[in-house]
Order: C-alpha cells, then sequence, then structure tokens
C-alpha cells in the first residue's frame, strides 16, 4: 500500500543546493518534471475520510534529450511530494523502485504510469535517484564503449554519488495542481548532456552529476510514446485494448496494476506482430483477442491530447507486438545496429542484450547468427521478408536462443527458428552535395547512424558492384515532397537500408522522412582540457565568444540527433542573448551553482570570476544556431569553473 504521511511541521527537507544561490525560477523549471514522476499511485492512508472523488488522474510519460551515453541506468528510489497544506505523499510503493535506462527516450517517450493520485496542489518534490549500481557507459575518442566505475560517478562535491537527493519548491507559476475529471499529462525529460560533467583525461572517465529535469504539462507529442506490460483486456468490437502498465524494464509477469492501466486503441492501420508472425487490422486484435490475460505486451503509438472535452486523452497504436515478438518474453533479445555482415553471421553495434528472465545487460557488441528459416518483418509493415533484407548500419531486434559464451545469438535452431525486426533507421549528417527538388536520389556525408559514428560501420558487401560510401551515401527519398537540400545542409533521415548486396542503380537507404535541422533547437556542448582560462572571449553584456583552443573530444552543436563539429566552422561561434535578454543562465563552481534569469548580471558574474583567476572547464547552451554566422541565440547557458 502506498501511503501518504503528514510532514512533521518542522520539518524541511534539506535542499541538495544553497537557496541564496538559486532564484525560484530555476526550480521552476526543475519541479515539473519531478512531479511528472508523481504517476505512481498513492492512496490514502485513512481511507475512512477519503474516497475516490478525492482523486484525480495524472497520465505521465519519460522522454530524454539527446546525449553522448551509451547506457545510463539508475535507480529511482524515492519521489515525495509536499502539498500546499504541509503533506507529504510518499509516490512509490513500498519496497518498489525503478530502474531506468534514460540513454533509451531520446527518439522515444515511455509512458511511466496513469495514477489515481490525491487532489490538490503540489508545491514541493523531493527525488532520490540511488547511482550505487549504476550502469553508465560513454563512448571514447574512438567511439568504443567505455563502463564507468562506481567510484567515478561523483556528486557535486566529488564524493562517490550513491543516493542523491534534490529539492525543489515551486512557485506559482509551476505548482502542479489536480483537478477531478480533468486528468493532467505530464512528459518528463532529463536532460542527460546538461546534468552530466565527463571527464576523460584520466586513465578512466569519471562522471560528475547534476541533475538538470525539465517537464511540459499538457504540450503536444512529438515523440512515439511506448506502453509494455502484461496484456488485460481485448475489446473487438470497439477496437481496443488495456494493458498493465510495466514502464522500463520491469518483469512482464504478474497482474498487479502497481503503475496503473492504459487503454490502447486501434484502427484498419495498426500493424501487429504476434509470436513472430505478422496482422493488421482487425485481423491482428483477433489474434491478440485469442492470447491468455497477461500475455507479455507493447504497444507503440501516438498520444492526442484535446484541450477540452473527453476523453481528454486517445492513444492509438501504430504497432503492437505481443507474445514471443516481446523483448523480456519467451526469447532472448538483441537489439542494436548491423555494423558488420559476413555472409549469415551479423555483427550488432549498440547491443543490449534482454534474456528471456528478464535481464538487460549492454554488451555493446553482439553477433547474431541468421538461419534458412529464419522470420524477418518489418515495423509498420504486415509484409514479411528474408535475411537478405539486413544490411550494414540497419536497427534490428533480433529473438532467439543464446548459445554459448553469451556473445552468439542462435536463430537457426529448429526448435526456436527466430526472428528478426527491422527498425526505422535513424541518419544524420550532410547533404553531399546540392540536391534540387525534383531528384529522385539525394547523397549523404553520414556522421552518426542512430547515434553511432559512422567509423564503427564496414560497407563491405553492401553492394554487387560497389559497396556504400559512407561520404556519399545515396538515399532514395520515393514519395516525399522535399524542398531543394543546399549543399552541407544538416539532415536527419529516417527509413530502412536498403537489401544487403543489392545491384547497382539502387540506392544505399529508402527514406520515409527527411528533415532539414538547420532551424531546429540545438545544444551546444564543449569542454576544455585542461580547464582554460581563455575559453571565453570578448565577453559584454550580451554575448561572448568561444576559443576553441585547448577543448577535449566535446565541441559540438546537436540538432535532432545531427552532430555539427563547432570546430570545423570558418566563423567563430558566438554565444549571444534572446533580444529580451530572458533565460536561464547558470555558473557552477566549487560544487555551488548560481543561476540568473536575465544574461546582463550573468555576464557581469563571470567577467568578475575570469578576472579572479577561475578557468573554464565545459558549456552547456541551447538555443537557435546560425550556421551562415555561427551565432548561437541562448535561452540556456551553463559553464562551470574551476
Amino acid at each position: 500500500m502506498v501511503r501518504c504521511a503528514e510532514k512533521h511541521p518542522h520539518a524541511d527537507p534539506p535542499s541538495s543546493l544553497p537557496p541564496r544561490r538559486i532564484p525560484s525560477a530555476y526550480g521552476s523549471l526543475l519541479v515539473v518534471l519531478f512531479a511528472a514522476l508523481l504517476l505512481l499511485a498513492c492512496e490514502p492512508a485513512d481511507e475512512t475520510t477519503t474516497s475516490a472523488a478525492d482523486n484525480g488522474q495524472v497520465i505521465i510519460g519519460l522522454t530524454d534529450a539527446s546525449g553522448d551515453f551509451l547506457t545510463y541506468t539508475v535507480e529511482v528510489v524515492s519521489l515525495q511530494l509536499e502539498r500546499a497544506n504541509g503533506a507529504v505523499v510518499e509516490t512509490l510503493p513500498t519496497g518498489e523502485s525503478t530502474t531506468v535506462d534514460f540513454s533509451q527516450y531520446v527518439e522515444l517517450t515511455e509512458f511511466f504510469t496513469a495514477a489515481s493520485v490525491p487532489l490538490g496542489t503540489y508545491t514541493a518534490a523531493t527525488l532520490t535517484l540511488d547511482y550505487s549500481d549504476a550502469d553508465i557507459q560513454v563512448e571514447d575518442a574512438d567511439g568504443d564503449a567505455v563502463a564507468v566505475g562506481g567510484d567515478d560517478i561523483l556528486d557535486a562535491e566529488g564524493q562517490p554519488a550513491g543516493e542523491l537527493v534534490v529539492t525543489v519548491h515551486l512557485e506559482d507559476r509551476s505548482k502542479l495542481t489536480v483537478l477531478p475529471g480533468v486528468p493532467a499529462h505530464l512528459t518528463l525529460d532529463f536532460d542527460l548532456q546538461a546534468s552530466n560533467d565527463v571527464d576523460m583525461t584520466g586513465a578512466t572517465p569519471v562522471v560528475t552529476v547534476q541533475p538538470v529535469l525539465l517537464a511540459e504539462v499538457d504540450a503536444e507529442a512529438p515523440k512515439p510514446h511506448r506502453v509494455r506490460g502484461p496484456l488485460k483486456s481485448v475489446d473487438t468490437a470497439d477496437q481496443r485494448f488495456t494493458i498493465i502498465i510495466r514502464p522500463f524494464i520491469h518483469l512482464l509477469s504478474g497482474g498487479e496494476e502497481t503503475f496503473g492501466t492504459l487503454l490502447v486503441t486501434t484502427d484498419a492501420d495498426t500493424v501487429f506482430e504476434i509470436d513472430g508472425e505478422s496482422y493488421a487490422g482487425a485481423e491482428g486484435l483477433t489474434v491478440l483477442d485469442a492470447k491468455p490475460a497477461l500475455t507479455a505486451t507493447t504497444a507503440v503509438g501516438e498520444l492526442v491530447i484535446r484541450p477540452t472535452g473527453r476523453p481528454r486523452f486517445t492513444y492509438t497504436a501504430t504497432a503492437v507486438y505481443a507474445g514471443s515478438s516481446v523483448p523480456g518474453g519467451d526469447l532472448d533479445v538483441v537489439t542494436g545496429n548491423v555494423a558488420a555482415r559476413v555472409g549469415d553471421l551479423l555483427t550488432v553495434k549498440g547491443a543490449t542484450l534482454i534474456r528471456a528472465n528478464g535481464s538487460a545487460i549492454f554488451n555493446d557488441t553482439l553477433d547474431v547468427q541468421l538461419g534458412a528459416r529464419t522470420v524477418v518483418s518489418r515495423q509498420l509493415s504486415a509484409m514479411t521478408g528474408d535475411i537478405d533484407d539486413i544490411s550494414v548500419g540497419q536497427r534490428v531486434t533480433a529473438f532467439g536462443v543464446l548459445s554459448g559464451d553469451t556473445t552468439v545469438l542462435d536463430t537457426s535452431d529448429d526448435a526456436s527458428p527466430g526472428h528478426v525486426r527491422l527498425h526505422l533507421t535513424t541518419l544524420n549528417g550532410r547533404v553531399a552535395a546540392f540536391a534540387p527538388a525534383q531528384a529522385e536520389t539525394f547523397q549523404m556525408d553520414l556522421d552518426r547512424i542512430d547515434g553511432r559514428a559512422v567509423r564503427h560501420f564496414d560497407f563491405t558487401g553492401t553492394g554487387q558492384v560497389a559497396d556504400a560510401d559512407p561520404e556519399a551515401y545515396e538515399v532514395d527519398r520515393g514519395s516525399l515532397t522535399l524542398t531543394a537540400l543546399s549543399g552541407d545542409a544538416p539532415i536527419k533521415v529516417k527509413g530502412f537500408v536498403t537489401p544487403f548486396g543489392h545491384g547497382s542503380g539502387v540506392a544505399d537507404f529508402s527514406a520515409q522522412t527527411v528533415v532539414n535541422v538547420a532551424a531546429v533547437k540545438g545544444l551546444l556542448y564543449t569542454d576544455w582540457w585542461p580547464s582554460n582560462a581563455n575559453a571565453v572571449q570578448n565577453l559584454d553584456s550580451d554575448s561572448f565568444r568561444l576559443n576553441f583552443a585547448g577543448t577535449g573530444p566535446f565541441h559540438t552543436l546537436w540538432r535532432s540527433g545531427v552532430a555539427t563539429d563547432l570546430t570545423s566552422l570558418s566563423e567563430t561561434v558566438e554565444i549571444q542573448a534572446r533580444s529580451d535578454g530572458n533565460g536561464l543562465f547558470s555558473l557552477i563552481q566549487n560544487g555551488e551553482r548560481q543561476a540568473f534569469l536575465e544574461f546582463t548580471p550573468f555576464s557581469d558574474e563571470l567577467g568578475f570570476r575570469l578576472a579572479a583567476q577561475a578557468r573554464v572547464q565545459s558549456i552547456v547552451a541551447t538555443g537557435s544556431f546560425d550556421d551562415a554566422t555561427a551565432d548561437l541565440t541562448a535561452d540556456l547557458v551553463t559553464i562551470r569553473l574551476n
């Protein structure tokens, strides 16, 4: 039973940051995210005085901004919410912690919970994260995975992180109000890039954690939403089913509804994959209805939020997976991108292995042995293919039986032939040459494939005559209507890799979406090894320039996953204030953060500290970037000094 406890009248949970240093508006940015976690059900301790009418519903989703972490798994131990009347609500069930790999949610939002919580206004939140058994792996200069040891995960004071407790007090504009009959939707965004400082100057990497959390209430949902858990019931007449929520890597067994349930709507376009077989629309729902209750199920779809009327939310699945087609179900599962293929042996990079018993392991590289009977399906399609469809770069999920030394996934066994699902694959890079709007194909200079540096991919054998060239990677736009793409324009492309060993005259990739990300809000991150007294130049009341001399491996601008090397630009990068001068600007030094809501006092304080011999260790900034002038108009800047 989750209980609500009254706060002692004199108790005041300590903040992890000095109150005098943190304007309350900064806290308001953090607290909404914390409140998102309140999704976990809280039931009143005294049911004789509190009824269902005293509760309201909150639907919570978890997502993540881009970062350089290959895996970032930590444990959420506790989340306490303080109501305006002083009552403290512990939202996590007793003994029920939640393990989350935040790195998995850059392109996806996962439903955390759909729960009833006490009505009222929440004014503060205290979150406890446990880093004692954290699994954090970073990418080194060669793009290889390097694990960060437990003693090398530090808090702001330079001590092993252990449990980090953060208390946030909310301003009026950020109070979370739960009303009867009016469900609220909260999207939680844990910004890994801004929350962590990675130092790779020593023999082993060191990560310093100071969480930066953001959230939006009833915001539009640009990312697909995923829900996973045991199947509760199916309604074929109304084309919908109910799933018991099991967020992240919770075991998919049992009928406990600790995290609530979610109603999933389907339509004629919904694609089903059940026990490795593909279906569409009503046929797929009928097959799902024949499965027993509590069958492992996953849905990916779109969330529609209406400002008024009922139902307030509609979640419609574009794809549904069930039975052995679900990681954590009946088979061992490997997910990642094909880095190389030799015959029927795949090398999968960025591989997450999920055993049939529900355990999850990040292995970075695993081998997958295909067999003649291996079934191949494709995301968002009811059509099946064959193993020749699997080529280098393609993102896959392979279901089978782990064999031998845990490095080979055997999908050729007669008793368990296994299957491979092809997922939409994301290319990041730049246009290699000018592409007219009427051109059927265009070429990309690839930088990354699903976040992994392109140098990790061996394209040998991808073509019969000539292999794919990552510097002139040919993309078929299909039926997409495109405006002309200028040479060197940063772009993001989603689609599927062309089958392995394709013939001449066939493009390397078939696009389903193409996004010119030049106008997308960017995240700038750069660090200096060692820290540098001259990193900031031409500092004035509304701008400063960056000096990249002595930078470490990070000097990058990320826009929708597309990386721009700032040291390669012909212009010097300038960070400038918005026209109104407002935003969130922070200085971190000696474990303390000083925050400003206007750029001018921020620059004054920065100049004072630099004059006192402070040195710049790293800079994080977000805002719109002008490729022609290399100017970043920032709404957030965080500078770490020592």
